[in-house]
């Protein structure tokens, strides 16, 4: 039985996907058509990471140039400028927070994120969304080691904590640490190859795809 969930924020809880896409159209749009669609085919297709460790992916297989500290840290800070006023501003996804409203005492809630926790928790606290979670966790832990550290923290086991995502790395999380997944399948998502479990366009049904959960990951 699910007593606790975890939520990924960008494209679960806040229709956020598009707003990380054009700020990574705009931080590369310096470089060559090509390689910008390259960028951002590969921005989408791997969605749950931190936008620091797409930096490095970026410029080491695509850019084919090195990227220091300092410059992955600039890059981070002007991708964090373009990005939190929108996701302060971003709608949430349909149903999640009546969700999140309707079952405050029934089950503890946790957000799980690619993004970087700092930046996460300013954006959660501007949305005044902080009153719905135990927790707020983000990068740099990936994210197999923060849902551990949630049953560990809380003792549930592993059937008792689901994950809610949107993307392959959230799906992965959820096995790598044996508890159950539910999909969030948003515009244009792209597949999740082998995936047989409980998947919903919005969170109102929600409630139905916990009920489908246990045993799927």
């Amino acid at each position: 039985m699910v007593r606790a969930i975890a939520f990924d924020f960008d494209g679960v809880l806040v229709e956020s996907v598009e707003i990380k896409t054009a700020a990574f159209a705009r931080l590369f749009a310096g470089e060559p058509p090509e390689l910008v669609e390259r960028i951002l085919a590969y921005h989408r297709a791997h969605g749950g990471i931190s936008q620091f460790e797409k930096f490095r992916t970026i410029y080491r297989d695509i850019l084919r140039r090195p990227l220091d500290e300092a410059a992955s840290q600039a890059l981070g800070e002007r991708f964090a400028a373009l990005v939190v006023d929108a996701l302060v501003a971003a709608p949430w996804v349909e149903g999640a927070q009546e969700f999140l409203a309707a079952h405050r005492g029934r089950y503890r809630s946790f957000v799980v994120s690619g993004t970087p926790e700092p930046e996460l928790r300013a954006i959660v606290q501007r949305r005044a969304m902080e009153r719905y979670f135990d927790e707020v966790l983000g990068s740099p832990a990936p994210k197999e080691a923060l849902l551990q550290g949630l049953l560990d923290r809380h003792r549930l086991r592993p059937e008792e904590l689901a994950f809610v995502g949107d993307a392959q790395t959230d799906w992965l999380a959820a096995q790598q640490a044996r508890i159950p997944f539910i999909w969030r399948v948003a515009p244009d998502a792209p597949p999740l190859d082998g995936f047989t479990g409980p998947r919903i366009a919005s969170l109102r049904h929600l409630d139905r795809a916990l009920a489908g959960s246990v045993g799927q990951n």
